[in-house]
């Protein structure tokens, strides 16, 4: 059972920049592809970023291609999502989540979550 704790949100202007961080309990955590994911209210749960577990290799959705970066550090168990020009409609709760192997888009291929965390981006 992998536990994910999601940190970083906040109120930030238009053109700002949050860190978003997730730690995660398990110590075989460098296995795991990770990705963040978001929900804004009314809407589904959709992909934002990815990472691989072995290689670094990260993808992201087309809307955050460019101002969001993920990374990882296998030695702290923690993955992050730096969001850069953010913008109104990147409010939402995001989620980190992990699962077994190769990252993917999908939401349904994803094991475990963590409990989100607000990001609002005021105009």
């Amino acid at each position: 059972q992998v536990q994910l704790v999601e940190s970083g949100g906040g109120l930030v202007q238009v053109g700002g920049s949050l860190r978003l961080s997730c730690a995660a309990s398990e110590r075989t955590f460098n296995r795991y592809a990770m990705g963040w994911f978001r929900q804004a209210p009314g809407k589904e749960r959709e992909f934002v970023a990815a990472i691989s577990w072995s290689d670094g290799r990260a993808d992201y959705a087309g809307s955050v291609k460019g101002r969001f970066t993920i990374s990882r550090d296998n030695a702290k168990n923690t993955v992050y999502l730096q969001m850069n020009s953010l913008k109104p409609e990147d409010t939402a709760v995001y989620y980190c989540a992990a699962k077994s192997w190769i990252p993917t888009t999908r939401v349904d291929d994803y094991t475990y979550w963590g409990q989100g965390t607000q990001v609002t981006v005021s105009s």
